[in-house]
């Protein structure tokens, strides 16, 4: 045997013991008893525990425990310095000494950061290649300072691994650039602008889970949130954390975030989409919840057995300036107005030479005339009722709107108001709308940390929804300018993060593309000069350019040519996307269907159970999904879809991007200028 094998079986060995160790923690676990807590409530918190600590201790056969290896140099304490092997959880033997240390541990952090520049006290990083399960090759950087790392073949073959399904963790492959963000501090709000191929969703993903591994006591009572464009995006993303043992961080999209005080059911034309999207809106919405507390014209007078007690109108309006002026929630304030009235009437009964207590304050504030008086002058009030109030009524918008002309105002009323709120067709910008009235009544209660994917395309607006839920937590907001997609899609970072309420964030640029080819890089960066000004195109770093090919054919032949692609490769490893005009997708699944060739099929509300290697997808999905080879058919319709030129140019540089090894343009179109 070579001293190459013998070492790879001196690894294997170690992965070995590791998987029997695992095993053994696994079988402890097991055999805990929740049931003899000392108490019911504890028993069930303690099952909850435990069920979280066997799934986490798991075994997946298929991977190994650990991808990587670092040697420390020679320290006072270890003479002949340590060996830590890097893995996605923590082993340890029956001594309690570690077999792999988990990949988020501080020492881990040397794996992904060491360099010849400053080796951190690295002597040598180990990589190793794995083949269902077992170890196959293993490749060393020798970190002396001055000696080169060289390339890493086992790195560029992991990132370039085909894949199917949802998205893998990059465990194995983050960054220095990226480790910096993943592991920033639990307080700071970072803002990742991120080209297509950075990894800026993983890298948000991995920064949750060494959030929880960190900070896990104050995470796990604050929780945790990832927020994605569509229900296909989150299916895409969703294996990732509970592959690294995270199983406690809630998925949603901006829809079912904000969907908890109406159902959508209706559609708004671009312009009024547009308009509620507008932060202007938060003011309005804001006059209009508190115009309805009411002036006191009248004195508050409560019975109280033979005698009443009088407040004059004037005392009750200055109790109401005062709460106004205290800046809380619609509802908290009114929550406070029977006790403010009830002490003025304390005070009129101890002029009058009465003692009275406590007791008798609460009595008077739940008493039938005191509430009676707050129902008039500070009426309750729901989002639905105030929405369906503004867009039906022009006088109550006019008053509220000061700051939106005549012409903005009549976008946003209804031409055929419903007669109740019950009845209402409420938009998805209106429920965005309506979860800012739910918070001006009474606030959002705020998560840990919120992770925000592909944030250039939400409104004003579903910023700040969003930022109602990290109000005192931090956030990671992820996107790329160039990629906006929607008629109001930021244009600056900063005034996103404003919308956000994190001005004071951190802002970090990814512009090296570890996923998507050169040539398809470079294709794509065509747009960028006509979509806006001072897009910088993005940098592959990949030594593999890639596979380019734009075939035209007759109009008539589109279909026939893609199931004969898609057969060509129906033998080849990986993932094929489809993506078209989303108009055009039914036609196109029913010609493959009438072929004979499986596929999947993505929607904005769901992805694909089955996880067949060829998905249909529609342009307006493709956003932040990934395939080994991508066909785009018809890119001229794909960009004629959107409302403009610039969104349609986009929208294309979106879809041109999916593509982890080969795309294919195919088109009986003529390009867009910018692509010929």
């Amino acid at each position: 045997m070579s001293s190459l094998d013998i070492e790879l079986a001196r690894e294997q060995a170690h992965l070995d013991r590791a998987r029997a160790e695992l095993g053994r923690m696994r079988e402890a676990a097991e055999a805990l008893d929740a049931s003899r807590a000392s108490d019911a409530v504890s028993a069930e918190v303690l099952s909850r525990v435990l069920a979280r600590r066997i799934l986490s201790l798991q075994d997946d056969p298929r991977t190994t425990l650990f991808f990587g290896r670092i040697d420390t140099a020679p320290s006072p304490e270890h003479r002949e310095g340590e060996t830590f092997h890097i893995g996605r959880r923590h082993v340890s033997d029956g001594a309690g000494d570690p077999l792999v240390v988990d990949w988020r541990a501080p020492i881990s952090g040397a794996f992904y950061r060491a360099s010849t520049a400053d080796p951190m006290g690295v002597v040598r990083r180990r990589r190793f290649g794995v083949d269902h399960g077992r170890l196959t090759a293993l490749e060393d950087e020798h970190l002396a300072a001055g000696s080169s790392a060289g390339h890493s073949a086992l790195l560029a073959a992991e990132i370039e691994r085909p894949r199917t399904g949802p998205m893998r963790d990059i465990v194995s492959t983050i960054q220095p650039e990226q480790d910096e963000i993943v592991r920033s501090d639990v307080a700071t709000t970072i803002c990742v602008q991120g080209a297509p191929g950075t990894g800026k969703t993983a890298v948000g993903l991995h920064r949750a889970a060494w959030l929880l591994y960190s900070f896990r006591e104050r995470l796990d009572r604050a929780g945790v949130l990832v927020v994605g464009p569509n229900r296909a995006f989150l299916d895409h993303i969703g294996a990732v954390l509970p592959s690294l043992g995270e199983v406690r961080v809630g998925h949603a999209t901006i829809e079912s975030l904000v969907g908890h005080h109406a159902r959508h059911r209706a559609e708004d034309d671009t312009p009024a989409a547009a308009l509620k999207g507008d932060p202007r809106l938060a003011e309005v919405l804001r006059r209009a919840v508190w115009a309805s507390v009411r002036r006191a014209t009248e004195p508050l007078i409560v019975p109280r057995g033979v005698r009443k007690w009088r407040v004059p109108a004037h005392e009750v309006q200055d109790v109401l300036d005062e709460l106004v002026a205290r800046d809380v929630r619609y509802e908290a304030a009114r929550a406070l107005l029977p006790h403010r009235l009830a002490h003025h009437v304390l005070l009129a009964m101890e002029a009058a030479g009465d003692a009275p207590d406590d007791r008798v304050q609460d009595a008077v504030a739940k008493s039938a005339a005191v509430r009676s008086y707050v129902a008039a002058v500070w009426p309750a009030l729901d989002p639905t009722a105030v929405l369906h109030r503004l867009w039906s009524e022009p006088e109550a918008l006019a008053a509220a709107a000061e700051e939106l002309t005549a012409g903005e105002q009549a976008l946003l009323l209804w031409s055929r108001p419903p007669r109740t709120k019950g009845a209402a067709r409420w938009s998805r910008a209106d429920l965005v709308l309506l979860d800012e009235l739910a918070d001006l009544l009474s606030r959002t209660p705020s998560l840990g940390h919120v992770i925000l994917d592909e944030a250039q395309d939400l409104s004003p607006m579903q910023l700040r929804a969003v930022g109602r839920r990290c109000t005192t937590g931090s956030a990671t907001v992820l996107g790329d300018i160039a990629q906006g997609t929607t008629t109001w899609a930021t244009g600056s970072w900063s005034e996103a993060m404003s919308h956000l309420g994190k001005p004071g964030h951190e802002m970090v640029e990814l512009d090296r593309g570890f996923r998507v080819p050169g040539r398809v890089l470079d294709f794509a960066a065509r747009l960028l000069p006509h979509m806006s000004e001072g897009l910088s195109a993005p940098r592959s770093v990949r030594d593999n350019p890639g596979v380019l090919t734009l075939l035209p054919v007759p109009e008539t032949t589109v279909a026939d040519q893609l199931a004969r692609l898609l057969a060509d490769r129906a033998d080849e490893p990986g993932s094929t996307g489809v993506i078209v005009a989303d108009a055009d997708l039914d036609g196109l699944a029913a010609a493959l269907g009438a072929r004979g060739l499986s596929h999947g099929r993505l929607d904005v509300d769901h992805g694909d159970d089955a996880d067949h290697p060829i998905q249909l997808v529609p342009a307006t999905v493709a956003k932040g999904l990934e395939f080994d080879r991508v066909v785009v058919v018809e890119p001229a319709a794909i960009a004629a879809a959107e409302p403009d030129e610039r969104t349609g140019l986009r929208r294309l540089y979106v879809v041109l991007t999916r593509a982890v090894s080969e795309l294919t343009v195919l088109h009986a179109e003529p390009l867009p200028g910018p692509l010929q």
